[in-house]
């Protein structure tokens, strides 16, 4: 779990944007949850939290978010999208194909996969995308 501490209304104002009850609480959830989030999951943090925001307001909130570089957008073949830090140390995931736990995946080397393939092919990757499908450990039981 990310426990970085800092002025999250500083930071919604340093990226020129509006410091609103909703902004400065979904980017605390954002903080506060190692596990990548979607829309639905986002709107009931913000419910809880007493503060009103429908469907399409939490949609604008990530959007902006991730157009001024906050959050990234992550698509885990499930037809809808996560966000969850852009500052998050570069990671992969797993998915468990039979309840949905997503675990952080931080220790795969892909680095020296992506040297190999420029060595060998002479491509410069710039981005990538890996994620691992198959059963967690209470699934397996």
């Amino acid at each position: 779990m990310n426990t970085r501490q800092h002025n999250c209304k500083e930071e919604l104002q340093e990226t020129e944007l509006r410091a609103t009850p909703a902004r400065i609480a979904a980017m605390r959830y954002f903080e506060q949850t190692d596990k990548p989030a979607d829309v639905q999951m986002l709107k009931t943090y913000l419910h809880k939290q007493k503060i009103k925001a429908d469907s399409a307001t939490v949609f604008r909130i990530v959007n902006t978010f991730t157009q001024k570089g906050l959050t990234k957008q992550i698509q885990l073949n499930e037809n809808k999208f996560r966000y969850e830090l852009a500052d998050k140390i570069d990671h992969h995931h797993f998915i468990c194909d039979n309840c949905g736990t997503i675990e952080d995946i931080s220790d795969c080397n892909i680095e020296a996969i992506e040297k190999e393939i420029n060595q060998k092919k002479g491509l410069l990757i710039k981005r990538h995308r890996l994620e691992f499908f198959g059963l967690c450990k209470s699934c397996q039981r």
